[in-house]
């Protein structure tokens, strides 16, 4: 087994979604944090990686996804500045997503999702599609992309005991909101990234496998 070393804050990695064997989106991120109870990753509005698409801002679907009709295209994020928080070895990850170059919280965001698996030269999962969209003050909440999900059951990439368990995962998140528990209680929304962190590109290997 390849024992990869941790990060340290500042440097620059690669966020990589996987699915069918392929790579559906890589971006270069910052790490915050990288300790056994918490990664911390941080991209600004302005960074350039590369998506998985019919062509440039497509919204993929799950049957998009089984058609293997896509490619990789370059793409920048935009509107919001993000803070990606995960626990090691959860379904989940917990995004705090700020108005462009502003301390305006849009809104805390929860992507389920496989557990990060560390590479050499960032971490890799796998998005489940199904997603929460918590307020800024964490008073509401609701579910999101629940048609490609329920897509994505009908078309047989998850078993009924699977989407469950997705479903289980997010349901427990809500509960830590609605309990005011870590990370939604720890302060993440007021941090502020260092002045002098530009935004990164791609680091080369970004595309292996």
């Amino acid at each position: 087994m390849i024992v990869h070393k941790g990060f340290d804050p500042g440097d620059i990695i690669v966020l990589r979604g996987l699915g069918q064997e392929k790579i559906w989106y890589a971006l270069p991120v910052i790490v915050v944090k990288d300790a056994p109870d918490l990664v911390a990753l941080f991209w600004r509005a302005g960074t350039r990686g590369k998506f998985r698409g019919q062509f440039p801002g497509a919204k993929v679907t799950p049957q998009e996804v089984m058609s293997d009709q896509m490619v990789l295209f370059d793409k920048t994020w935009t509107e919001t500045d993000v803070l990606m928080l995960v626990i090691p070895g959860a379904a989940h990850a917990v995004y705090v997503m700020w108005e462009e170059s502003q301390k305006k919280l849009r809104c805390w965001y929860v992507n389920l999702q496989q557990p990060l698996a560390r590479t050499a030269i960032g971490f890799d999962t796998v998005d489940y599609w199904l997603d929460i969209v918590v307020s800024p003050d964490r008073s509401e909440w609701h579910w999101k992309d629940e048609d490609q999900f329920e897509e994505a059951v009908a078309m047989g990439m998850y078993t009924p005991e699977k989407a469950r368990e997705i479903r289980d995962e997010g349901e427990r998140v809500i509960g830590r909101v609605r309990r005011n528990q870590p990370p939604f209680c720890d302060g993440w929304e007021s941090w502020l990234s260092p002045a002098d962190w530009k935004i990164p590109d791609l680091l080369e290997g970004w595309d292996c496998l």
